[in-house]
């Protein structure tokens, strides 16, 4: 699970929320970071892919301990 924060949130605080990274299919830039789940659903968030990705690896190894 990652915590990310939905694009053009009223209230950065508002706008968090936890997404299971095992459902993410595919990170893009379109310039916003759009986010494709395996159920076709997409959500733009406000960080940029990379960042993204760099929370999906950290959840991935904390899996592994």
């Amino acid at each position: 699970m990652i915590e990310l924060t939905r694009f053009n949130s009223e209230s950065k605080k508002m706008g968090k929320f936890i997404l299971n990274a095992d459902h993410i299919q595919t990170i893009e830039e379109t310039p916003d970071t759009v986010i494709t789940l395996m159920n076709d659903k997409k959500i733009i968030v406000e960080e940029p892919a990379e960042e993204v990705v760099r929370r999906v690896m950290k959840y991935r190894r904390a899996l592994k301990f």
